[in-house]
């Protein structure tokens, strides 16, 4: 597979959407990418796909609490990684673990609405979560991407990155990657997820420790146009 450098042109003059499925995915996955292109001028916006509702058990049937605390906890953590709170999260708001079929009229409404932002951002990438990643969510922002990009009328690259994934599967062909973050600055920006690594909100989910322990860059794969 051949890598490119992100510094590199052409590479350096895109201009990107990160789409992220949960909050914690942008850090995970793509915080290198984020705070690179930040610094840069050439980050259009951070989408999340879902409204995190799903990682803990509802208090006496509610989920509203939760899905504010990682709204903020989104926030903390993009602001962390760049440095610069007018780059605020976009919400898509889809219910967790309940992802819309590409034939749903939710999926269709959100593809005309994030092509439009495109267009209106003057994006020229979207860098999401890999296809082959086996959480539905991940799977289902990565098919939201290529829909986005069928739709668009200007020329739009699909950039896949890992979280849960160990690789992109089969179909790609080239990779970008990233320039190296400073040590410790994208555990700090991990750090703002608090629900997502401590018994802060009772029982639910835990990123495991060695999910904590991340690289320094960003491998993005491109995958083969059909």
């Amino acid at each position: 597979m051949v890598i490119h450098c992100l510094t590199e042109r052409p590479w350096n003059k895109l201009r990107w959407l990160v789409l992220a499925p949960h909050a914690d995915d942008e850090t995970l996955g793509a915080g290198a990418l984020i705070s690179q292109t930040a610094a840069g001028g050439r980050l259009a916006a951070v989408v999340y796909l879902t409204d995190g509702s799903g990682s803990h058990g509802p208090v006496d049937g509610r989920t509203g609490h939760l899905i504010a605390t990682r709204r903020r906890e989104a926030a903390n953590a993009l602001f962390r990684l760049t440095g610069n709170r007018a780059l605020g999260p976009i919400h898509l708001g889809w219910k967790d673990a309940a992802p819309a079929n590409c034939e749903s009229r939710a999926f269709i409404r959100t593809t005309s609405m994030m092509t439009a932002l495109c267009r209106r951002l003057q994006v020229d990438a979207i860098a999401v979560t890999a296809a082959n990643e086996p959480h539905c969510d991940h799977a289902a922002a990565a098919q939201l991407a290529y829909a986005i990009r069928a739709q668009a009328k200007r020329s739009l690259l699909v950039a896949e990155y890992c979280v849960w994934a160990d690789g992109p599967g089969d179909g790609a062909d080239r990779a970008l990657r990233t320039a190296p973050m400073l040590p410790g600055h994208r555990r700090h920006a991990l750090r703002a997820h608090r629900s997502q690594l401590t018994a802060a909100y009772g029982p639910g989910f835990r990123l495991p420790p060695q999910r904590q322990r991340m690289p320094s860059s960003d491998i993005l794969f491109l995958r083969r146009l059909p």
